[in-house]
């Protein structure tokens, strides 16, 4: 069961997961015409595709879906800030296992406490299966054995103003605009604001150089616990379009001077007026993880990873954790139990399987020495 199933995320998910033959993928959500269109949609691909009508706040939710029996639920119904755990409890109710999408720090980071209850059911529960913590723990993973001593990790993510947004994804960054955080910074915790911290990167030939500000991501209190030598995290996203995004900037400064307490509750305004700029920018977006620290050796080493995503498949990015540990679940390649956030679920050869075709390629840099 995809919840959300027809919507950003969530109909790319279906889309990858429709290929899979002797399966039935029920495409739930609040809007059964939304769903039967979809499932009209990829009524040619293997597995069967049934609509369901389900409001996870419903109080019957929990009953409902354990009556339908299901394996495995793909939660993509953002926005996550704010939201409590009564899916991942409801999955775990009914043995089911439970994957997510969400980008909330409480969210994702308190994910365990589930983990006994899910254990007693037999199921895994994983929450974070995005870009940010399930991609980027996957490629830190990987360079981490590289360094003696991994001390920064600085990374960020600049989408294509055209690639395809969600309301959902817009009120979930609303709610933190302006905002502080915590972060670690020279191995102490400090506090940094939402959309503030303005700075320019290049993110290499085909994205140009971007704008980014601060966001609030689970990774940012999950990697120092993770990678016990790193000193200090950072992590900025932003808007291609500069007008756009020191607007936002100047909507955090807003809040942050207590003008404004909550920029959330004008997300339907907001979304609606972004709309006017989207025939301007690119359809092209990146990401970025620079690591820097002392190589085996002891001497300086720095690795940047770069990500590139054109026509558009940019919003494809942030499904492809989901839909690797989907396929491997249904495959029955994963044992474990309990509940996690997504650190290092998977390869990046399974992610390359799933993103290559796609045309979403990437590169490593070196600088040794």
């Amino acid at each position: 069961m995809i919840l959300g199933g027809y919507g950003n995320f969530g109909k790319r998910i279906a889309e990858a997961l429709s290929n899979i033959t002797d399966i039935t993928l029920l495409i739930a959500g609040r809007n059964p015409i939304k769903a039967n269109e979809l499932c009209n949609a990829l009524n040619q691909q293997p597995a069967d595709c049934v609509p369901a009508e389900i409001d996870i706040y419903q109080d019957d939710f929990a009953n409902q879906l354990l009556s339908l029996h299901v394996d495995l639920v793909i939660h993509t119904g953002g926005p996550f800030q704010g939201q409590d755990y009564r899916v991942p409890e409801a999955c775990i109710k009914a043995g089911s296992h439970y994957i997510d999408l969400a980008d909330d720090r409480r969210f994702v980071c308190d994910i365990g406490s589930l983990s006994k209850s899910a254990k007693e059911k037999g199921v895994l529960v994983v929450s974070g299966a995005s870009s940010v913590p399930g991609l980027s723990s996957v490629v830190i993973d990987q360079c981490a054995a590289r360094f003696k001593q991994l001390d920064v990790i600085d990374f960020a993510i600049a989408p294509g103003n055209k690639a395809e947004r969600g309301e959902a994804t817009i009120r979930g960054i609303l709610s933190y605009t302006g905002h502080p955080f915590p972060i670690y910074q020279q191995g102490r915790w400090i506090n940094t604001y939402g959309w503030m911290s303005p700075r320019r990167l290049n993110f290499g030939s085909s994205v140009g150089k971007r704008w980014l500000a601060d966001i609030d991501i689970p990774d940012l209190e999950l990697f120092p616990e993770r990678y016990p030598s790193v000193q200090s995290v950072n992590f900025q996203a932003g808007l291609e379009l500069p007008l756009l995004h020191l607007g936002m900037v100047g909507m955090a400064a807003v809040t942050r001077f207590k003008l404004i307490k909550n920029w959330s509750k004008w997300t339907p305004l907001i979304y609606r007026s972004s709309e006017w700029f989207k025939y301007f920018g690119t359809d092209i977006g990146g990401m970025l993880i620079r690591l820097t620290g002392k190589a085996q050796d002891g001497k300086p080493l720095s690795l940047k990873w770069l990500l590139t995503a054109e026509n558009g498949i940019g919003p494809y990015i942030p499904t492809l954790s989901t839909i690797i540990l989907a396929k491997k679940i249904i495959a029955g390649e994963i044992t474990q139990t309990g509940a996690t956030p997504c650190l290092g679920m998977y390869s990046l050869k399974e992610f390359d399987r799933e993103a290559s075709p796609l045309g979403i390629f990437h590169h490593l840099e070196e600088h040794y020495g």
